[in-house]
């Protein structure tokens, strides 16, 4: 009995067909040069054209989907099947017109009979208009641009595919990727810069192809009013009312799928280094700005109001770009407010009874304790006093080689308001006092400070010193004296502190967290130096 497959894959078109798949591609391939060469009857005839509309309408879908460009890396390949088939479609068309024109509209069949009554109306001259507007959309607006775009972003990536490799190779040096993806980054660039180049050259079909079609349709023109005259013995009115109407019918037939290929050329060129579909990236950054559509909305508004202007249509769009970004901006202050709330809750860290226990029993290395006065030099917006204390961490580092084991800084409601305590392993070392709100003014003389204020000892070296206003410490420093603030009075005797306690301070925690930080070279030597010693 045979197990359900409990991982399913994936549905896929690619794997439709099984191996016999690259056999269908490749004689769709031929089937497409056929066309060339051989006369196409007016039923296959309908169905290519068919099949090449439906074609371009799920390029352009796939186009608008994708999250990033790499996603439709197959395009420029498929570009140039969708334009040699439209091309063998204008030479079957072309064909058929020119030898069965003569006897109506329906001779090259329903499709192009169906676009000549549909769009033209059975009118030449309208169908002249459109086609001409259509081919001037398409070659001078979304080729012409797309195919620059297209150049500057080939260039661009060749330029940066150095650099990209030295920041991949950089990262991996320093461990902060694996060698897998390391090699899957460097893939990725690859890509990128194949894709963009291959878009640069496939820009140049979609041109081509324009050109190509508006040149096809005035020899259809010229080459069916002849014919009609010649050999059908037509007048010229007759001759352009037949060939011109089934030509423009066609050349619109052609050109419509060649739009609509072309624009997703462009909507893939222009996606850049934008993340996500097209609809997503465009309506999330349009409602990022609020204010931008209650501008809009107020310039529509007053349009409206515009002598001639129908205000039964600009009014209504007005309100609905007002309710869109009232709508927008609803949604962003809600997302902002969960946001907050998210992150103060993943600030608040959810400790369990034996968390607190442990974390009761243990001893710190270093502690730094706080009376009630100084608790705001921790808890303040602007606390100064945690950054400095972190600071002293790479300044034993550098000038001694020596990591220096968390501080951890508590409030001691037991200690006087204005006092702090240094302990080591859970025994003080030392303490003193600081006001939160003066500055401290050392005469670095030694002689006596002659300003008003309260006068103190500088806790580290018992130096006299002065405690004074804002005001006052300017006055200090234009005399010369060295003014410092309270935080790093409290820095300056914890780093004395712990210079003077080093050894005691070096555990095996501390020697471990030393031995790690090293290159993997170092520590396979200290590794068998002591298993050597052992």
């Amino acid at each position: 009995m045979a197990t359900p497959d409990t991982n399913p894959q994936p549905f896929s078109f690619a794997k439709m067909g099984g191996a016999n798949r690259d056999i269908g591609f490749a004689i769709g391939m031929v089937l497409i040069l056929a066309m060339l060469f051989i006369p196409l009857p007016a039923f296959f005839l309908d169905l290519g054209l068919a099949i090449s509309l439906a074609l371009s309408v799920l390029i352009l879908m796939v186009a608008l989907w994708i999250a990033t460009p790499l996603e439709f890396n197959s395009f420029p390949t498929l570009l140039l099947v969708v334009t040699m088939l439209r091309l063998a479609l204008n030479v079957s068309s072309t064909r058929l017109i020119l030898s069965e024109g003569h006897n109506g509209p329906g001779a090259a069949g329903n499709v192009i009979e169906g676009f000549a009554q549909f769009i033209l109306g059975g009118d030449f001259i309208i169908g002249i208009i459109v086609f001409t507007i259509l081919v001037l959309i398409n070659f001078i607006v979304i080729t012409k641009g797309s195919t620059r775009i297209a150049e500057v972003a080939a260039r661009f990536s060749l330029d940066a595919m150095p650099g990209k490799q030295m920041a991949i190779d950089a990262d991996l040096g320093a461990g902060a990727i694996t060698e897998e993806e390391a090699k899957d980054r460097r893939k990725i660039v690859e890509e990128e810069s194949s894709f963009f180049g291959a878009m640069d050259g496939a820009s140049k079909f979609v041109r081509g192809d324009a050109v190509a079609g508006l040149i096809i349709t005035l020899v259809n023109v010229f080459g069916g009013i002849l014919i009609g005259m010649i050999s059908h013995g037509l007048s010229i009115g007759d001759a352009m009312s037949k060939y011109t109407v089934l030509t423009i019918g066609d050349g619109l037939v052609t050109q419509i799928p060649a739009l609509v290929v072309s624009l997703a050329a462009g909507l893939l060129v222009t996606k850049g280094g934008t993340m996500g579909a097209a609809n997503e990236a465009v309506l999330g950054q349009l409602s990022n700005f609020p204010k931008a559509l209650y501008m809009a909305a107020g310039l529509t508004f007053c349009i409206g109001w515009l002598p001639g202007f129908p205000l039964a249509i600009f009014l209504p769009l007005s309100a609905a770009m007002a309710g869109f970004g009232y709508f927008m901006q609803k949604t962003n202050f809600d997302r902002k407010a969960l946001e907050e709330r998210a992150a103060d809750k993943a600030a608040i860290p959810v400790e369990s009874a034996e968390t607190q226990l442990a974390d009761m029993l243990r001893v710190d290395d270093v502690r730094l304790d706080l009376g009630s006065a100084l608790v705001p030099m921790i808890t303040s917006v602007n606390a100064a006093l945690p950054g400095k204390v972190k600071s002293l961490r790479s300044l034993f580092i550098n000038d001694f080689g020596f990591v220096l084991p968390l501080v951890r800084i508590k409030d001691n409601a037991e200690l006087p308001p204005n006092t702090y305590s240094i302990s080591l392993q859970g025994v003080e070392a030392a303490r003193g006092e600081v006001d939160p709100m003066l500055m401290m003014v050392i005469n670095p003389t030694g002689q006596e400070i002659n300003l008003p204020g309260k006068r103190t000892r500088e806790p580290t070296f018992g130096l006299e010193a002065i405690w004074v206003d804002e005001t006052r410490a300017s006055e200090a420093e234009l005399m010369g004296m060295t003014v410092v603030d309270p935080e790093s009075v409290i820095t300056t005797h914890l780093t004395e502190v712990i210079k003077e306690h080093m050894p005691e301070i070096l555990t095996y925690a501390a020697t471990q967290e030393l031995i790690e930080g090293q290159d993997k070279d170092y520590q396979k030597l200290l590794s068998s130096s002591s298993d050597s010693g052992s």
